[in-house]
């Protein structure tokens, strides 16, 4: 298997203490601002034009150079990458040179972006590992990394299956869905709330406000309060009474997290796990259905399903542009001076279609060098769980449904809105309608968390032993009627 070749070195190196660094011919450089006036006026990642087609927008910002000015939101300026090496440097160099931590954003501390601002709700400062330096940041992860590590992907793949075609159970006899909100968007948070013990209510206020916050939507602050809330509640029911789930076991964690910090653990963990998994799922559903090197086989029924989520993976991944990144001092690379404080997101979309990469059809099967997932230390911890909930989404919906179809041309289909991920807003689609005949689906699977060899988490709150519920939860009940509309 060919891998894409590890990148060269940055060029760039931060300026001598002490000395300005000025834009000029004497010192070889220019700024991103001025870079970007050589090539016309500033990008916008955002609006109709980007959503049309963001990988024309990257290819003119690639012309720039390796990291090219942009306007993240209304009134919001900052930088990106446009290539993989760019990328792959800031991501590597989170403890050296580029800081995580939304406190360097000089444009925030200075009050200039607007209260209301999309970019202001998904990239300011959150305690949560995503955002933090340092030990911080590896103390909120290692909560994170410990508790992940008690899902068993065996398990998890059957509470996977078991929650998909409970969902095809019912668009099965219409003949007829949208499976982006019928069951794309459905299917992961259903699992993220049975693995986090989430009552339906709760949940349901935590996707709806991850919708309006990852579409950028003008209600922004009052999606975040809502959001918060919602884990909030959620923090103080597993307090009280803690279970088989992971809330129960963050809680329990040595790192003894204050509910402040299960907020935003809570949200970063839901939040990873549900729309982006939405988009990753709908767009290899999509592909499968309409690229002739992946719709044949779902004709043939040598479903290449793998096939098709490294090729999303690396050519539309489900997060486009994430991962801001602030440079402690003035920084120069490939020429260019990134001033300190000012917002430099990572296109994993740009990195990913890089042209340099000389990559093709034969290189996507199997090749895990995309940056998808991101790199370096904050790399998402678990791309496994990802993967196994999307190749059952995917594996499932085209055996249960064949004939399966778009019920409308490609070109028609939309992009959801926004600068941050990358997904479609439908997907309808027809097929031939599947009588049903009672139950097809018993929901018997016990959580798929901490088998009988992984040690619990030292704790001085009693919790139930996580084998095999003693019945079903209540809240699976209402989830379901909510999904139906009852």
């Amino acid at each position: 298997m060919t891998h894409p070749p590890t990148p060269p070195p940055a060029t760039g190196s931060a300026p001598p203490p002490g000395c300005p660094v000025t834009p000029g011919a004497e010192h070889g450089t220019r700024s991103a601002r001025e870079a970007s006036e050589d090539a016309g006026s500033v990008v916008r990642l955002y609006g109709e034009a980007f959503s049309a087609d963001p990988q024309a927008v990257y290819r003119r910002l690639r012309s720039i150079g390796g990291i090219a000015p942009v306007e993240i939101a209304p009134g919001v300026q900052g930088l990106i990458t446009t290539t993989y090496a760019a990328a792959l440097h800031l991501l590597r160099n989170t403890s050296g040179q580029f800081a995580k931590s939304p406190q360097h954003w000089r444009a925030l501390a200075a009050g200039e972006v607007p209260a209301d601002s999309p970019a202001r709700m998904m990239m300011m400062e959150r305690n949560n590992a995503l955002w933090k330096d340092g030990w911080e940041h590896t103390r909120l992860r290692g909560a994170i990394s410990d508790t992940l590590l008690g899902v068993d992907l065996h398990a998890l793949r059957g509470l996977a299956t078991g929650s998909a075609d409970r969902l095809i159970d019912v668009i099965a006899p219409r003949g007829s869905a949208d499976l982006v909100g019928d069951y794309a968007a459905r299917l992961p948070m259903a699992i993220l709330f049975d693995l986090f013990g989430c009552p339906g209510p709760i949940g349901h206020r935590i996707v709806t406000s991850l919708d309006k916050l990852f579409d950028t939507a003008q209600d922004a602050a009052a999606a975040n309060a809502e959001l918060e809330g919602a884990c909030l509640e959620l923090t103080q029911l597993k307090r009280q009474t803690p279970g088989a789930d992971m809330t129960s076991w963050l809680l329990a964690h040595p790192a003894q997290l204050t509910d402040a910090e299960m907020i935003q653990q809570i949200l970063l963990l839901i939040g990873a796990g549900t729309v982006p998994s939405t988009n990753l799922i709908g767009n290899a559903l999509t592909l499968m259905l309409t690229d002739d090197r992946f719709a044949g086989s779902v004709l043939d029924g040598a479903q290449s399903v793998g096939g098709a989520l490294d090729y999303v993976l690396w050519n539309d991944p489900p997060m486009a542009n994430y991962s801001p990144l602030y440079a402690r001092q003035d920084t120069i690379y490939e020429g260019i001076l990134i001033p300190a404080g000012v917002p430099i997101l990572i296109s994993f979309a740009a990195a990913n279609t890089d042209p340099s990469l000389r990559l093709n059809d034969a290189h996507w099967a199997g090749n895990e060098a995309h940056l998808a997932f991101s790199a370096g230390a904050h790399r998402c911890p678990a791309p496994d769980l990802a993967r196994v909930i999307a190749e059952v989404a995917v594996e499932r919906i085209l055996d249960r449904l064949p004939g399966l179809e778009l019920a409308c041309p490609a070109q028609q289909l939309g992009r959801r809105p926004g600068t941050f991920h990358s997904g479609w807003t439908a997907l309808p689609v027809v097929f031939p309608p599947v009588a049903m005949s009672g139950d097809s689906w018993t929901p018997s699977t016990p959580p798929p968390l901490r088998t009988a060899s992984t040690p619990p988490v030292a704790t001085s709150t009693p919790k139930p032993a996580p084998s095999a519920p003693k019945g079903p939860r209540r809240w699976l009940s209402s989830l379901v009627a909510w999904w139906r509309g009852q």
